[in-house]
């Protein structure tokens, strides 16, 4: 073979492989670390102390796709709209096309700010848009290298529980997405006070969180919320939901 062809060839070749996204490696300790440091997993082992200055996948970024993206008719697995399913690290790394550290190649962020309403996701008039604080996470873990990390905060403080101090963060974060708006999903909206401890205190939220048989599990088609926060909700419900 005439070996300029062979080296134009072999040029080709590398740059296609440049091309392709790649899951990065988890840090030692995180989400997505087998013992062997390789990424790109959904195996949890052995979280972290959580540092105010990283965004964690399992906290923060995963509660917020799925609630407001991986839901039925959208990109769910059974919906898989226009072959894009956000129920996962792989699948949001994958089809959401996430290029780490890089926010102009990752198209999960140029459609979640895109200014044109009919281009936009969550789509316009049928969702709520992302807030400037959802964004901003999703945008701050690319950025960061968009592993797919966790960790533990090294206390969980169960006294005076209230809506306002306690209960709505974990809403805002991790339900509305799909309870909100003109059409909340189920027919259940989580936005106000009223709302949530309605539903809290005659309904089956403890029991979704809690991932109990005979409901639906909540966050839907996502990883249990993490225990705090379901010791939380639990202790808000047994004190009478104070606001």
């Amino acid at each position: 073979m005439n070996t300029r062809l062979l080296i134009q060839m072999l040029i080709a070749l590398f740059v296609l492989a440049a091309c392709q996204h790649e899951p990065p490696e988890a840090p030692p300790g995180s989400a997505g670390d087998t013992g062997e440091n390789s990424g790109g997993t959904d195996t949890i082992t052995d979280p972290i102390v959580c540092d105010p200055d990283t965004i964690y996948f399992q906290q923060a970024v995963l509660p917020l796709i799925v609630s407001s993206c991986a839901i039925p008719g959208c990109h769910d697995p059974g919906s898989n709209e226009d072959g894009v399913t956000l129920n996962n690290y792989q699948n949001i790394f994958n089809t959401g096309d996430i290029d780490p550290f890089d926010l102009d190649g990752s198209d999960l962020y140029e459609v979640i700010t895109d200014t044109d309403p009919d281009d936009r996701m969550p789509p316009a008039g049928e969702y709520p848009p992302l807030s400037s604080d959802e964004i901003s996470i999703i945008r701050d873990w690319i950025l960061q290298g968009a592993l797919n990390n966790s960790c533990e905060n090294a206390e969980c403080d169960t006294t005076n529980v209230t809506y306002t101090a306690s209960i709505e963060p974990i809403m805002s974060a991790k339900c509305t997405g799909c309870h909100s708006g003109a059409d909340p999903e189920a027919g259940i909206s989580l936005e106000s006070y009223a709302q949530v401890s309605s539903e809290a205190l005659f309904g089956e939220v403890l029991a979704a969180v809690q991932h109990q048989d005979g409901v639906t599990n909540m966050p839907y088609n996502s990883t249990q919320l993490p225990q705090c926060e379901i010791d939380l909700i639990r202790i808000w419900i047994e004190n009478g939901a104070p606001e």
